[in-house]
C-alpha cells in the first residue's frame, strides 16, 4: 500500500510539475491534488527537495530505461544501436517534455541534488557508453575519424574510463563525452524552441547529425 501511495504521489507531483513548473512544487499542493492534508504527505517525503529529488531519479531512470530498451530492440551494429537510442531519447523528451526540463534544463533555485540523483543521471551514459565500447574492443585500432589526444587527456577522463569504459583510450573516452553532449544539447534546443524557424522539419536534421557524430566517432 505503501509503495502504491507513493506512486500516485508522484504522477501528482508531475501533474503539478507539468502545471506549476519545478520552483512552484509543494507538497500542499500535491495534496490538495490528491486529497490529502498535508501532514499525511510528510510521512512519504520530508519536504519539497525530497519529493523533487523522487522526481528527478524518476525521470533520469525513466529515459535510460527507454535508451536501454531501444539498444536492445536493435541489431548489434554499433552505429544502427546508436541511432535508435538517440531517437528514443528524442521520442521520449517529447513525451515527457517537463520531466525533461527538470533534469535537463535550468537549476531549481534553492535545489541541492543529492548524490543519488547523480548515480540515476549516469543510467543513459550507461548505454552510451556500451555502445562505444562494443564497437572498440581492448587493443583495437583507433577509429580513423578521432584525432589523436593531447598529452595529459588520459589523465583527466580517468575516472569515466575506469567506470564505463576500461582499457580504453582517451580518444574513445573523448568522443563518448561528445555524443553524449551532442544528443543532450540538440533535444534540448529542440524541446526548448531554439531551432524554431530554423528548419522545416527537425526529424531529419537530427537523424543526420546523430549518424554524422556516429561515424565521425567511429561507430560505423
Amino acid at each position: 500500500m505503501r509503495a502504491e501511495l507513493t506512486r500516485e504521489i508522484i504522477a501528482a507531483a508531475q501533474e503539478e510539475l507539468a502545471r506549476e513548473g519545478p520552483a512552484g512544487l509543494s507538497l500542499r499542493a500535491v495534496a490538495r491534488r490528491l486529497g490529502m492534508v498535508p501532514s499525511a504527505l510528510y510521512r512519504y517525503f520530508p519536504n519539497r527537495d525530497g519529493l523533487l529529488t523522487a522526481l528527478i531519479i524518476d525521470a533520469y531512470r525513466a529515459v535510460g530505461v527507454a535508451a536501454a530498451e531501444a539498444d536492445s530492440a536493435s541489431d548489434r551494429d554499433p552505429g544502427r544501436r546508436w541511432r535508435a537510442v538517440t531517437g528514443a531519447v528524442r521520442d521520449w523528451a517529447g513525451e515527457h517534455p517537463h520531466e525533461w526540463a527538470l533534469v535537463y534544463g535550468s537549476p531549481v533555485p534553492g535545489y541541492q541534488a543529492p548524490r543519488e540523483t547523480v548515480e540515476a543521471a549516469t543510467v543513459i551514459t550507461g548505454v552510451i557508453a556500451r555502445i562505444f565500447a562494443d564497437a572498440v574492443p581492448v587493443g583495437s585500432p583507433l577509429p580513423a575519424g578521432l584525432p589523436p589526444a593531447p598529452g595529459g587527456l588520459s589523465g583527466v577522463v580517468a575516472p569515466i574510463e575506469a567506470e564505463l569504459l576500461p582499457g580504453r583510450p582517451a580518444e574513445v573516452v573523448a568522443a563518448v563525452f561528445m555524443a553524449w553532449t551532442q544528443l543532450i544539447g540538440m533535444v534540448s534546443l529542440e524541446l526548448f524552441g531554439h531551432y524554431e524557424g530554423a528548419t522545416t522539419d527537425f526529424g531529419p536534421v537530427f537523424e543526420y547529425c546523430m549518424a554524422a557524430i556516429g561515424h565521425h566517432a567511429g561507430l560505423d
